[in-house]
């Protein structure tokens, strides 16, 4: 969700892979929790939309600099050799998803 400024019920569904309906009560926890806000859109009232509240954009910002200290550490803790290696797997697995025609954004 945090890459949209909002996003409603269905696209956020989509974007998870999952069904509405279980979507729509992830989102009863997320907002009970105080990190999801509801809306009326202001394109069509009948339309809800959802936003991160400040709290959920705090989360994600801590949550992402965690992933990424963790990260870094495993890295840290691999040779020089192995991470070379790392990073050819890693090329190869881009080169294939390209040829599959599964390469966008979210692997760049």
């Amino acid at each position: 969700m945090d890459r949209h400024p909002s996003i409603n019920l269905a696209g956020l569904s989509d974007e998870l892979g999952s069904i509405p309906s279980v979507t729509s009560r992830l989102c009863d926890r997320l907002q009970t929790a105080g990190l999801l806000v509801r809306r009326s859109s202001a394109i069509d009232r009948r339309e809800i939309v959802l936003q991160l509240s400040p709290d959920g954009r705090r989360f994600v910002q801590r949550f992402r600099r965690a992933r990424k200290a963790d990260l870094a550490a495993v890295l840290q803790q691999m040779s020089a050799r192995s991470r070379n290696a790392l990073l050819m797997g890693l090329d190869a697995f881009y080169s294939a998803a390209v040829e599959l025609g599964h390469a966008d954004e979210e692997l760049a």
